[in-house]
């Protein structure tokens, strides 16, 4: 569940792309202590002169994290996922962290449907887990 959309006009190669999956990927998980194969990546490309910061064009280098959560972390968890991706993510992209802006959205697990099955609370994934059918649960667990 856990989708954090990257935004940025700056061009990102693949090993920087890869690096930030893993980067998001393990703070999720330890920070939100989630399962990994939750985590889902996005990133999208915007052309320079789209997006704008108090009526001027944003710089070039500016990347936007836009994390869409299950509701259910504490304001301590969040505190660190919001530290951790900006740091993690100026130093993969050789950026200023006053350059990596970061939002967190809680959105309640009964509102998200993935896998076929809506989604658990937070602290109840075995349970959910063990309730898929045998071949999805395999595929998942490898994915850890």
């Amino acid at each position: 569940m856990p989708t954090y959309a990257f935004s940025t006009a700056k061009e990102l190669t693949l090993q920087q792309r890869a690096r930030l999956v893993e980067s998001v990927t393990a703070i999720h998980h330890v920070e939100a202590t989630a399962p990994r194969y939750f985590v889902q990546v996005i990133f999208y490309k915007v052309e320079p002169g789209s997006i704008f910061i108090g009526g001027e064009a944003a710089s070039h280098g500016h990347v936007w994290v836009r994390a869409d959560i299950r509701s259910g972390r504490t304001n301590d968890q969040k505190a660190k996922m919001l530290r951790r991706i900006m740091r993690e993510t100026s130093e993969i992209l050789g950026i200023s962290d006053q350059d990596v802006w970061v939002y967190i959205s809680d959105i309640p697990a009964q509102g998200v449907l993935e896998f076929g099955s809506v989604l658990p609370e937070p602290g109840d994934e075995e349970q959910w887990l063990a309730s898929l059918p045998n071949g999805l649960r395999d595929k998942l667990i490898q994915a850890s």
